[in-house]
């Protein structure tokens, strides 16, 4: 029998604290004499006090690490729980949603997936706009720190949280996870108020360059208006693809700089390959725009840039209709949102570093075919790399393109187009956000999904942030038992 009493103590903690984080978007309504406010407090004593009364409920189940089975649990059932509560503010005040599209709203934000299924962006109040913003910035990095910061003092192993969150730290440069926890709550808080003051520097509103810094950093792509980029100037779109690549950097790279050594950020191979294949397909997307359709170069470069980094990275914010841009340049967007940014990133997807051991481990099978009686041991960054590694990502990429497919053809059965059923499995598996198709609404929003297909694709964000197999080993008998 296992003892669920560490797992609901630390999801009680991390509720509670969810909670407590309503306290701002209700301020930000009270302040601007919102009604909405009173929604908000409600939502907050409700999540709040539920939360504190299964933490104290759980207490006595403390004073050891987590177990194998118990951090899994722990990392999918802060997933599923939190959204669920970050719900409630959708349904008891502004929009007034249905318990589906609040769900897929919130779980949408909690993964940083950005797809939306509200529309009327720009008269939502300011507090729902906050809270939007609030659930992509806890996604992107920050639900990981809380758990890091707390989970060793409540005597509860982090590092197990921070492995089964699939977060690689790119080897222990920190002694504690504590350090880690601290350190990456630095970079990411300065991270996201300098993109704010740039923000707001060029044009946006307080609000506007609040909740835009908090989605940028998040690689989320929530937006306060439902013409998202599209109705802001060439500075703005270079700014923010400025911060979108820094979101997709790893963060530890970032630990390391302001020790004073950016060497290691330099020297990182997948570093210099995201940049490389970031610069390689906005070269190809913005030939092929001049060349095969006639665009001008000069009008055609923040658009391509934008939009290009935007699905690359993960963020999923939009300035234009890529599909105008032709089949071809679509497609390139297609791939480079299977592939992400880098590990130790806010960004998710399958991330480049997977992409280049797969590609050193092709390398190495096919020099042991030229040469079955030499040793070719497989190497990466100088360093020989186990055949469990090769096996790990092997099995992840098989994963996430069988996962592709079986969401794929679900959601074809749950009655979308074969094309709008294939981009939503894209967006929601990969966490990209943007999706299209004959049933997407003109801004890009899936209100008009069936309610099967939203809970499918709520499903698949699940799924993508946690790396499909963080969930798939809860079904497993034998992971149980172990």
């Amino acid at each position: 029998m296992h003892d669920l009493r560490p797992v609901g103590y630390v999801l009680g903690i991390l509720i509670a604290a969810l909670g407590a984080a309503m306290v701002v978007p209700l301020a930000a309504d009270l302040l601007a004499g919102d009604g909405h406010w009173l929604a908000f407090l409600e939502c907050a004593v409700l999540t709040a006090t539920t939360g504190g009364a299964v933490a104290l409920a759980c207490a006595s189940g403390l004073g050891r690490g987590l177990s194998a089975q118990q951090a899994f649990l722990v990392t999918t059932g802060v997933w599923v729980a939190l959204p669920l509560f970050g719900a409630l503010p959708f349904m008891l005040g502004a929009p007034g949603a249905t318990f589906t599209d609040a769900v897929f709203e919130a779980m949408s934000g909690m993964t940083t997936t950005g797809a939306t299924v509200f529309v009327g962006l720009d008269t939502l109040p300011r507090g729902t706009h906050l809270w939007r913003g609030i659930l992509q910035w806890l996604g992107g990095l920050g639900i990981i720190v809380i758990a890091m910061v707390f989970l060793p003092v409540m005597k509860v192993g982090g590092m197990q949280y921070f492995r089964s969150e699939a977060f690689d730290t790119l080897g222990k440069i920190l002694p504690r996870a504590l350090d880690i926890a601290w350190g990456l709550l630095e970079v990411y808080l300065a991270l996201t108020v300098a993109c704010g003051l740039v923000f707001f520097a060029l044009g946006m509103t307080g609000l506007e360059a609040a909740v835009h810094a908090m989605t940028t950093l998040a690689t989320g792509g929530f937006a306060t208006s439902d013409l998202s980029f599209a109705r802001y100037g060439e500075p703005l779109l270079l700014a923010a693809t400025g911060f979108m690549l820094l979101a997709g950097l790893p963060y530890i790279r970032f630990l390391q700089l302001m020790g004073g050594s950016a060497l290691p950020l330099w020297r990182d191979v997948q570093v210099r390959a995201y940049l490389r294949w970031t610069a390689y397909a906005v070269g190809v997307i913005l030939a092929y725009r001049v060349l095969a359709r006639g665009a001008d170069p000069a009008e055609a470069f923040a658009g391509t840039v934008f939009n290009t980094v935007s699905i690359f990275s993960g963020t999923g914010f939009g300035s234009e209709n890529v599909e105008a841009w032709g089949a071809f340049p679509f497609v390139i967007l297609i791939a480079t949102g299977m592939i992400g940014a880098c590990t130790a990133s806010s960004s998710c997807s399958l991330k480049v570093f997977r992409y280049l051991v797969l590609i050193e481990a092709v390398k190495t099978r096919i020099r042991r075919i030229h040469s079955p009686h030499r040793v070719v041991p497989l190497r990466f960054e100088g360093r020989t790399l186990g055949d469990d590694v090769v096996a790990s990502v092997i099995t992840l990429f098989t994963a996430f393109i069988l996962g592709f497919g079986v969401l794929s053809v679900l959601l074809s059965l749950a009655g979308l187009q074969f094309k709008t059923a294939v981009v939503a499995a894209w967006t929601a598996l990969f966490n990209v956000g943007l999706a299209f198709g004959p049933e997407v609404g003109a801004t890009g929003a899936l209100h008009a999904f069936p309610a099967a297909a939203k809970w499918l694709m709520a499903a698949g964000m699940l799924l993508g942030r946690l790396e499909v197999l963080a969930v798939l080993v809860l079904f497993l008998p034998r992971f149980w038992r172990g």
